[in-house]
């Protein structure tokens, strides 16, 4: 049987756009039901940041939450989706990895099959997974940018 582990969940939607409200409670059932699965992992806390961006972990008061409690032992195991609702920044990705490898707290990131400490390879695809999640977050942001500039400039109103 496997060691009992703590366990805490990290979750994140980058607006809070009624669309990405329900795709946070889909999040948490997803982690509920993966919890029902584990009986041998036992839930310490939820850390859900709601409207806030993953570019830096700065400006997430659950993450930042989730970071001093782990330094304070309360957990050894956070899950999480996939690295892009962790950090959309490959140096915040793999420095706050890092950080939590050397408290001896794991992170799972559930769809990107990785787990930080059990695979041999798993910082290799933990930077390429995040770099992917950066490059996709630059994506969005020039399209953004570039919709409001064509906005504004065939408005009538102009």
């Amino acid at each position: 049987m496997e060691k009992k582990r703590t366990v805490a969940i990290y979750a994140r939607v980058s607006t809070e756009h009624e669309a990405q409200i329900s795709a946070l409670e889909n999040q948490i059932q997803y982690y509920d039901d993966i919890l029902e699965r584990h009986p041998e992992w036992e839930l310490y806390d939820k850390y859900i940041d709601e409207g806030v961006t993953g570019t830096s972990v700065k400006k997430r008061r659950s993450f930042i939450r989730m970071m001093e409690d782990a330094a304070a032992g309360r957990f050894d195991l956070i899950i999480t989706r996939e690295v892009s609702r962790f950090a959309r920044n490959t140096v915040d990705t793999l420095q706050q990895t890092r950080i939590l490898k050397r408290q001896g707290v794991e992170v799972y990131f559930t769809e990107d099959n990785i787990w930080t400490i059990k695979d041999e390879d798993g910082e290799f695809r933990l930077t390429i997974m995040a770099t992917m999640a950066q490059n996709e977050s630059k994506k969005r942001s020039e399209e953004r940018r570039v919709g409001k500039e064509c906005r504004s400039r065939w408005s009538p109103y102009h």
